[in-house]
């Protein structure tokens, strides 16, 4: 199994989200209303830690499942979630009836 090891950085890693050699979900948490996700749109909270949101990241629409948690009295997304590409995205729009019917299935 590849072991992280101090002062290792993976190609194209620079210090600036954290300490050297930190792997990106051990780095400092960034507020979700911080400039660095300004076209962030929470679309709807599913529960109270968790969010669908619709962002620019990297010049890309996302469409992000995403857990938070309060640190600070800031909610802060956690690394447990998914962001979907507007690709991926349209897949998933376009197959809802057929996971809706496979849900119901399962709850009758």
């Amino acid at each position: 199994m590849w072991k992280w090891k101090k002062g290792n950085k993976r190609s194209g890693e620079d210090d600036a989200g954290g300490s050297a050699g930190a792997p990106p979900w051990k780095r400092q948490a960034v507020d979700s209303s911080s400039e660095d996700n300004p076209d962030g749109i929470v679309v709807c909270e599913v529960s109270k830690n968790k969010r669908i949101s619709v962002r620019n990241w990297n010049g890309n629409v996302m469409v992000d499942f995403r857990e938070f948690f309060v640190k600070e009295g800031k909610q802060l997304p956690t690394k447990k979630g998914i962001s979907l590409s507007m690709d991926q995205w349209k897949i998933l729009r376009d197959h809802i009836e057929e996971i809706d019917e496979a849900v119901k299935e399962y709850s009758a």
